[in-house]
C-alpha cells in the first residue's frame, strides 16, 4: 500500500494565470497532456487581480509550484519579472510560460508563435517558404508570431493595421530577420497573398477588417488566431473569396500548450487527439 505522506507521489503543480480566466481550456489540455505522457502533474487555473501577479508568482513558487502559463492582460507584465527571457520572448515582448528553476530564479519563454508555425507545418501541411503572408492587426498577438514566422523564410511578410505607424513600427523592429513591410488596410487592395492571418480580435465581435475582394492568391489559405464553435466571421469571408482553406486558433491554443508542456517536462505531447477532443466538445456545449 503506498505512503499517502510520500512525497514523491504529490503532482508537481502548474497554474495559469489571467483575468479572467474562468473560460480558460488550459486545464483541460495540460491534464490530457499528462495523462498522455505519464506525468505526474496538476494544473490549474488562477485569477489574478490587478497589480497582483508579482506576489500571485511569488505565492505559487513559495507553495511549491513549477511553472506557470500567463495569458491575458498579464504578458507584457512578466517581461520585467523574469530574471531570464528567451530571445523569442524577448523579440515577442511578451511571455506566455514560466519555468522555475532549481535555484528560484524565473525563465520565460513566449511559445505563441511556435504555436501557430506548428498548427499550419506540421497539422496542416502548410509550406511557408518562399510565401507571400500577410498579417491584419499590429498588436501583441501580431508581435507575437513574427519572429517564428520570418524564420519559415516568406518571401514578404506584410503587416497591415488602421494605424499605419504602429504596423511601421512593428515591421521596423524585425526587419533583420527577414522581408517585411507595413501599410494600412487601404494599401493591400492589388495584392494578392497565400496566407492571409487575422491577427486583429475584431472576430470575436462578429467583425472584419476592410478587405479587397481579390486578396488571395490562387491556392490561398486564411487562418483567424480566434477560434469558436462555429467558423469565425473571418473564415467565412476567406471561404467566400476563393480560400483553398481557412482555419481558426483552435490549433494554435494546443500547440502552443505543448510547446509550453515540453519546456517544463522536457517531453512532447502528441496534439492531435486534444485539438480533435476540444472541437467536439466545444460543438456538443
Amino acid at each position: 500500500m503506498s505512503d499517502p505522506f510520500d512525497f514523491d507521489l504529490r503532482p508537481d503543480l502548474y497554474a495559469v494565470m489571467g483575468n479572467p480566466i474562468a473560460h480558460s481550456k488550459s486545464p483541460q489540455i495540460h491534464a490530457a497532456f499528462a495523462k498522455q505522457t505519464g506525468q505526474n502533474i496538476d494544473y490549474q487555473a488562477i485569477l489574478v487581480e490587478p497589480g497582483a501577479l508579482d506576489q500571485s508568482i511569488g505565492n505559487f513558487q513559495a507553495n511549491g509550484g513549477k511553472g506557470l502559463n500567463i495569458t491575458v492582460p498579464f504578458k507584457q507584465d512578466v517581461l520585467e519579472l523574469a530574471d531570464k527571457l528567451s530571445e523569442r520572448a524577448r523579440l515577442a515582448g511578451a511571455v506566455n510560460t514560466l519555468r522555475f528553476e532549481a535555484d528560484g530564479t524565473l525563465f520565460g519563454d513566449n511559445t505563441d508563435g511556435a504555436g501557430l508555425v506548428r498548427d499550419l507545418v506540421h497539422n496542416h501541411g502548410r509550406r511557408l517558404t518562399d510565401k507571400e503572408i500577410l498579417i491584419l492587426g499590429a498588436g501583441g498577438a501580431a508581435r507575437g508570431v513574427l519572429e517564428p514566422l520570418l524564420q519559415e523564410n516568406p518571401d514578404s511578410l506584410v503587416i497591415a493595421n488602421r494605424t499605419v505607424d504602429r504596423a511601421t513600427t512593428l515591421a521596423d523592429e524585425f526587419k533583420h530577420l527577414g522581408h517585411i513591410s507595413a501599410c494600412g488596410f487601404d494599401k493591400i487592395d492589388g495584392r494578392r497573398f497565400d496566407l492571409v492571418i487575422n491577427a486583429t480580435s475584431a472576430s470575436l465581435h462578429g467583425e472584419l477588417p476592410p478587405l479587397p475582394d481579390s486578396l488571395l492568391a490562387e491556392g490561398g489559405w486564411v487562418y483567424d488566431m480566434m477560434y469558436g464553435a462555429e467558423p469565425t466571421i473571418f473564415m467565412r469571408w476567406g471561404e467566400t473569396h476563393g480560400a483553398d482553406k481557412a482555419l481558426d486558433g483552435l490549433g494554435m491554443l494546443v500547440e502552443q500548450a505543448a510547446e509550453s508542456f515540453n519546456i517544463w517536462r522536457g517531453v512532447r505531447p502528441q496534439t492531435q487527439a486534444v485539438i480533435d477532443e476540444l472541437r467536439q466538445a466545444m460543438k456538443t456545449s
